[in-house]
């Protein structure tokens, strides 16, 4: 029997190497809600730097946004803002999904070994 799978799944985690913690996630319809949300994440994450930012006047219907996470250095909210804001990051991330691959994304804070990544895929959040 043939599994149809429809949906996309994105989920941001984040690792000291030892412990595997997600900050939040989220199902949509398509690749590029996706790709929205994780760019979306990626801002705030850069953005708020580890303070509560005021709600977003426009929310999507996705789900509620990441836990914030405290970066030790400029490093990592740098390269999140890069990755969100470039089209060449951008176009690869949508490549690899309309192939069927994972788009992934991680970014290193190497004051405390933290690793952040920003994952999106088709399939539901167990398929990855």
């Amino acid at each position: 029997m043939t599994r149809h799978v429809t949906g996309y799944a994105a989920e941001v985690t984040v690792s000291n190497g030892q412990r595997f913690a997600t900050l939040g996630g989220v199902v949509v319809r398509n690749r590029r809600l996706v790709l929205l949300w994780l760019r979306r994440q990626a801002l705030r994450l850069a953005n708020g730097h580890g303070l509560l930012l005021a709600p977003e006047p426009v929310r999507l219907s996705t789900g509620d946004d990441v836990r914030p996470v405290h970066f030790h250095g400029s490093d990592a909210p740098d390269e999140l803002r890069r990755w969100a804001t470039h089209s060449v990051h951008q176009e690869h991330a949508i490549r690899a999904l309309e192939a069927g691959f994972p788009a992934l994304f991680t970014v290193l804070d190497p004051a405390v070994g933290l690793s952040l990544t920003l994952a999106g895929w088709r399939g539901r959040p167990g398929d990855r």
